[in-house]
């Protein structure tokens, strides 16, 4: 009989031990963006300020106990929802993620959460996807956004023309879950402010020929031209095309759109257009600028700074539930975000990390400065800007 209520004891030991290793042990979070694709040129920016959280945790040492976090990167290839679940799948199933930081395109979002993430359990902060489609999706309280919804977006463009003067738009938009749910919000806005859009009319990317879109778009008029496409692709050829026609000199840009590259590829025809994209002018934003730039990557670039605060969200839901698993922290991640608490910025990871080991609460302000409402999205802020002698010049933030 000892030895029976020994080896019990024994068998009730190595389980514990086990659950104890399997909740506060090493980290993985996947890092899954369109490191191929239409925003290929600034997922760079996207996965290095995930990066940077990571170190800053790493470099701490103290979450859960002294866990190693290890990001591992996965394309999603912003368009392609099956190569997206497939890569999503191997991050879960393969390399047993603990969470995603991602994805980044809307489509691919929804698609990974539907067909990996909810079926795993698996928490998931996206840094960019902004469909107004996902504020209402089917998510078992898992999925979350640092990134506002796009149905902010298309109040704040229509202010920005507004203030501008300018009365009719003609609008064309990437077709997929994106484009259709910008241009939808932003029409509705727009035209709700009295405003006319002329004609809102969808592209296919990846084609080499944009003349007949652009000739349909010059035929309706309007006096500037509303891009709600890839940087990379159609809304790039879109533009390119508009110009050496003639149909229209000016263009809005909205977060899709605005990359450095975008400007150096189109050159001076560029100048004048005018856009926006997330951002603050917080005391967090600046932080995390001067760490990236210490870094080696620009922490203005479009939802690099979201992208940091994604992952920094994860590890410190983590540690407010004291485990890994999504299923212990997913009630966490509005909790850590919001107030009450002492405010956490840039550089303050390992601060938060040791209030919440003494039980204290904390409010997650970030490089962005978070505020998570509603189905854990962001509230929203944004940064307006134009395009002067070829660079992204900021004016200001609303």
């Amino acid at each position: 009989m000892n030895k029976l209520l020994l080896a019990t004891a024994a068998t009730a030991l190595m389980a514990g031990q086990a659950f104890a290793a399997a909740h506060t042990g090493d980290v993985k979070i996947g890092v899954e963006l369109g490191f191929t694709g239409p925003l290929e040129s600034i997922t760079p920016a996207m996965g290095a300020g995930a990066d940077l959280a990571i170190k800053e945790v790493n470099d701490a040492g103290t979450l859960l106990d002294g866990a190693t976090v290890t990001a591992i990167r996965a394309d999603s290839t912003c368009i392609d929802a099956g190569a997206a679940t497939a890569a999503a799948e191997g991050l879960v199933t393969g390399d047993m993620v603990n969470a995603i930081m991602g994805a980044d395109c809307s489509g691919v979002t929804g698609a990974i959460l539907q067909n990996v993430a909810r079926p795993n359990g698996i928490v998931m902060i996206s840094p960019s996807a902004t469909s107004p489609a996902l504020s209402s999706a089917e998510d078992d309280g898992l999925f979350f956004r640092t990134a506002p919804s796009d149905a902010r977006q298309g109040v704040v463009m229509t202010e920005i023309l507004m203030d501008k003067g300018i009365k009719t738009v003609a609008l064309t938009y990437t077709n997929n879950d994106y484009g259709k749910g910008l241009a939808d919000s932003f029409a509705a806005a727009y035209t709700e402010a009295g405003g006319t859009v002329t004609i809102s009319a969808a592209h296919e990317d990846g084609k080499g020929d944009y003349s007949s879109e652009v000739a349909a778009l010059a035929a309706a008029g309007g006096d500037v031209l509303v891009v709600a496409g890839y940087t990379d692709q159609g809304g790039k050829g879109i533009i390119q095309n508009a110009l050496d026609t003639g149909a229209f000199d000016t263009f809005v840009l909205p977060d899709g759109m605005v990359g450095q590259q975008l400007v150096d590829d189109i050159g001076a025809g560029l100048n004048g257009s005018f856009g926006q994209f997330p951002g603050t002018d917080s005391q967090g934003a600046e932080l995390f600028q001067a760490m990236a730039k210490e870094a080696g990557f620009d922490g203005t670039g479009a939802f690099a700074p979201e992208s940091y605060d994604a992952a920094a969200l994860i590890m410190l839901a983590m540690q407010a539930a004291g485990s890994n698993q999504s299923a212990d922290f997913k009630d966490k991640v509005m909790d850590v975000a919001n107030a009450p608490g002492t405010e956490i910025f840039p550089g303050e990871l390992a601060k938060a990390i040791e209030l919440l080991k003494a039980g204290e609460d904390i409010d997650y302000v970030g490089a962005t400065a978070v505020e998570l409402i509603g189905p854990g999205e962001s509230a929203g802020n944004y940064r307006e800007i134009e395009i002067k002698d070829g660079k992204i010049e900021t004016v200001k933030f609303r």
